[in-house]
C-alpha cells in the first residue's frame, strides 16, 4: 500500500516564526496547528500558515529531510520557501 509523507514548514503571520515538521496526514496536522491543538512552539508563536510542503513515500526520508532542513539557517529556508511560494500564501487554503 502507497503511503504519502510530508515535510512542511509552517509560519506566522509575520513571517518571523518558522515551524518545521514531518507528517503522514498534512491536512489534520495543518488543522492542528490552526486551532492550537498540539500547543508547544506553534501555538505560543501562532504559526498558523501553510507556507511549503514536500511529499515522500518514505517515512525514513522525510525524517531525514525534515532534521536536514532545521539545520539550514533562516535564510536559506526562507530561500527555498520563496522559491516555490514567494507570496507566503497559505498553502492550506487550497485544501482545506
Amino acid at each position: 500500500m502507497y503511503k504519502t509523507y510530508y515535510v512542511y514548514m509552517m509560519s506566522s503571520n509575520s513571517n518571523k516564526a518558522l515551524y518545521i515538521g514531518v507528517t503522514g496526514d498534512l491536512v489534520r496536522r495543518v488543522q492542528q496547528h490552526k486551532t492550537g491543538e498540539l500547543g508547544g512552539f506553534t501555538q505560543k508563536y501562532a504559526c498558523h500558515k501553510l507556507v511549503y510542503y514536500e511529499t515522500f513515500s518514505d517515512i525514513n526520508q522525510a525524517i531525514a529531510r525534515e532534521k536536514y532542513l532545521k539545520g539550514w539557517k533562516r535564510s536559506r529556508k526562507d530561500d527555498l520557501i520563496d522559491s516555490v511560494n514567494p507570496a507566503r500564501k497559505d498553502l492550506s487554503e487550497d485544501f482545506m
